[in-house]
């Protein structure tokens, strides 16, 4: 393979993941599902889960980029720009793990380089994948509760047992590394944000979290409406939780990862999916019905082999971690309103 020339996709496709954390069965699984042959490469070596998957470490990154088409970045944060800008260097597409990048201006980066290069780039905001969230947003989008007025959103379990998530330096936080799923929800049902604020319980010091911590972002999007989003890493056991109301003008759409089997107009709920998800894997509720991260994976594919878009695109990866920003940036002004 030419390092220099896009990679095209190939009948078996050949797909590489960096980073061995417990994100990584879920995409190694739905690569699988689609046959794919993979490789995985971290900086610990992951015997464990190439044994369990049956797939080939590579002896670093670089060494992983020249064998694929195809590269995961499942990496800690801080990681995602060099990581992505040295696959898409070699014409790779890359499937990036949220949030895109550390910062905005570096997201955009990101994006202008793939445009580029002609290669595809998908942040994997995963939740856009999940029934009940996808029924949500297609019921808004059809006027099924008439025009949105507000959106109240939440997320909250045990917190992780790894400490970088801790560390707002390292590229962690919670509203970074968690909340961002539900910015993301915002952004996909209510449009462009101009204008955010946050709080924290505790505040971080020396850019570190202690546990537990909650958040509240408050959210105004361009065309009027206001989203709410609250979460928390809690204490050991708290079991994992997400809600979703949408307000219309004219109905109620609602769902509750905890109580509920699909979700449907005025107050009825989503998928029912009780229980928290393994440490560290993302912090997103197990599902019954539907296989979200194979949903996921198998549209980038499809995005890759027609060359339409996939349902998240790099704009769309780009304008959550502005919202990030943003909220870091109120956070740091005690809480007062910073445009987007």
């Amino acid at each position: 393979m030419n390092p220099g020339r896009p990679a095209r996709p190939r009948q078996t496709l050949r797909v590489g993941l960096i980073g061995a954390g417990a994100i990584a069965a879920a995409h190694l699984d739905a690569w699988q599902a689609l046959g794919a042959e993979c490789v995985i490469s971290s900086r610990t070596r992951p015997t464990a889960l190439a044994e369990r998957f049956g797939v080939e470490i590579a002896d670093d990154a670089d060494a992983l980029i020249d064998r694929v088409d195809i590269v995961g970045i499942l990496a800690p944060t801080p990681t995602h720009l060099d990581l992505a800008l040295r696959a898409m260097a070699r014409g790779r597409h890359v499937v990036c793990e949220k949030p895109l990048a550390l910062t905005s201006a570096e997201a955009q980066h990101l994006a202008d380089t793939a445009d580029a290069a002609g290669v595809r780039l998908l942040p994997a905001h995963v939740v856009r994948y999940f029934a009940a969230y996808r029924r949500i947003q297609q019921s808004v989008a059809s006027g099924e509760i008439g025009a949105l007025q507000t959106l109240r959103l939440s997320r909250a379990g045990a917190g992780p047992t790894t400490a970088w998530f801790y560390d707002e330096g390292a590229g962690g936080g919670l509203i970074r590394d968690l909340l961002i799923h539900d910015i993301d929800q915002a952004l996909w049902l209510a449009g462009p944000v101009t204008s955010v604020s946050a709080r924290q319980d505790p505040p971080s010091v020396d850019g570190r979290l202690s546990a537990p911590v909650t958040a509240t972002v408050d959210l105004t999007h361009a065309n009027g409406v206001t989203s709410r989003i609250d979460g928390g890493w809690l204490g050991e056991g708290v079991p994992f939780r997400t809600t979703i109301e949408a307000v219309g003008a004219t109905g109620v759409l609602a769902h509750d990862s905890a109580a509920h089997d699909s979700a449907d107009a005025a107050g009825a709920s989503g998928v029912s999916a009780p229980g928290a998800p393994p440490a560290d894997s993302g912090y997103l509720p197990p599902q019954t019905e539907d296989h979200p991260y194979r949903a996921q994976i198998a549209d980038f594919a499809d995005a890759i082999r027609t060359g339409r878009d996939a349902r998240v695109t790099p704009s769309d990866g780009v304008a959550a971690v502005a919202v990030v920003d943003a909220a870091y940036a109120s956070l740091a002004a005690g809480g007062s309103p910073v445009s987007v």
